[in-house]
């Protein structure tokens, strides 16, 4: 992937939890931008450590399977997602944020959980490949996990989780 050698983070037209990569392809850790608006449809599950680091807007991380299960982010704030910790981004305000993740990032996954038990109704994963954008990776997971109702049907309360709509997040529909 072709990246310019700085991005504006404020002047950068950047769609929803696009996580565009910024610095050289070489430089860890990499850092990657997005722009929020609403809130993220998935947890993401990555299995190295990431930091973020809110640059404007304000948001709250909501972590599972954690001691904390939620961060309230101001401008300048930073949280630390300890590996394989899934975690879902609410913007209380549009904002810049940026991640912080190792070269090597690894495994990667989204996770949808049950609104009715808060029980897990699916989970998709990804080896984490810099050539192609998170964004693609992204799309793919909600699409499938939309298509499929009996991964959205709670096994355990019965419950129907409503499909992703991709076109409110910008995103385009996964390649055939």
């Amino acid at each position: 992937m072709n990246r310019r050698r700085m991005l504006h983070p404020f002047k950068t037209e950047l769609g929803e939890y696009e996580d565009a990569a910024v610095l050289p392809v070489d430089t860890d850790p990499q850092l990657y931008l997005s722009r929020n608006r609403r809130p993220q449809p998935f947890h993401l599950i990555c299995s190295k450590d990431n930091v973020l680091s809110l640059i404007s807007g304000g948001a709250h991380v909501h972590l599972r399977d954690s001691s904390v299960n939620r961060f309230r982010m101001d401008v300048g704030d930073h949280v630390y997602i300890p590996a394989g910790t899934p975690h879902r981004i609410v913007p209380v305000a549009e904002g810049v944020l940026l991640r912080f993740q190792p070269q090597d990032a690894g495994l990667q996954g989204a996770a949808w959980y049950c609104d009715g038990c808060d029980g897990e109704l699916r989970r998709y994963e990804w080896e984490h490949e810099h050539e192609t954008p998170a964004v693609e990776y992204y799309a793919a997971a909600c699409a499938r996990f939309s298509a499929d109702e009996a991964a959205r049907t709670c096994g355990k309360c019965g419950m129907v989780a409503a499909p992703v709509d991709l076109a409110a997040f910008g995103w385009p529909p996964p390649a055939a």
